[in-house]
């Protein structure tokens, strides 16, 4: 089974939002996580789909999913206190699902709520590059040179065509990424910033898959009006043709 575990556990003060946490921000008459979702719902080979929600918003987000007609989702559950402990809880009830249904070579899709510009082929592209390498990070190249300060004052600036940005979904064997997460508490570890983070801690090689330069993350309110920007452009082309 393929099961994305979309990630809407954050408040989004950089967003500077009063009344909405960002992913529950209107475009269109529309959610923003509501278009992420829709992604994975009209996937042919996503077989459900886990929510990590701020728990007071789960009623809410139950009413966006019947109006909108999204039928793949299976579970939501609250998130924790921090990002890495949501995504813990959302990998937990994909493990209950996947042992309901029998699957022990269950791929999960750890993707952002508020990243709503992937593409069909993106999810399809990891989720055959899991099957080859076991874990996958969608990324995009740079664009810009990056310099890295190090604690002797110094510079590196490494060779920009080795570079990329990383991006989501960040797609594993369930199994996997799981146990890397159980070893990680049972470690006492901090936090790691994502998920390819931890696998590449504990050993694990990561595939990459090249993404959509678009596929952003609607973090502050300049990203907000690109995502405007590409939601108007992706319905003039299904209206116009162009």
């Amino acid at each position: 089974m393929n099961i994305p575990v979309i990630f809407a556990g954050g408040s989004g003060k950089r967003m500077n939002t009063k009344s909405k946490p960002k992913q529950f921000l209107d475009l269109n008459g529309k959610p923003i996580i509501i278009y992420t979702i829709e992604l994975f719902d009209n996937h042919p080979n996503i077989d459900g789909i886990i929510i990590v929600c701020i728990e007071d918003w789960i009623p809410y987000l139950k009413k966006m999913l019947n109006k909108f007609e999204i039928n793949k989702v299976i579970a939501i559950v609250p998130g924790g206190k921090t990002g890495q402990e949501s995504i813990y809880n959302g990998l937990c009830a994909a493990e209950k699902y996947a042992i309901e249904e029998k699957d022990t070579d269950t791929i999960v899709l750890i993707h952002d709520g508020v990243r709503p510009l992937i593409t069909e082929e993106t999810i399809t592209d990891n989720i055959e590059k899991v099957k080859e390498c076991n874990s996958c990070i969608t990324c995009v190249p740079a664009t810009e040179t990056f310099v890295v300060s190090r604690k002797d004052g110094m510079l590196d600036i490494p060779n920009r065509a080795d570079c990329k940005l990383a991006r989501a979904p960040q797609s594993f064997y369930l199994k996997d990424i799981i146990s890397a997460h159980r070893k990680c508490q049972k470690e006492g570890l901090p936090d790691f910033i994502d998920s390819c983070s931890l696998m590449s801690y504990y050993g694990h090689k990561l595939g990459i898959v090249i993404g959509p330069m678009e596929n952003i993350k609607i973090t502050t309110p300049t990203d907000y009006f690109v995502l405007r920007a590409m939601v108007e452009v992706h319905e003039n082309q299904q209206i116009f043709g162009y």
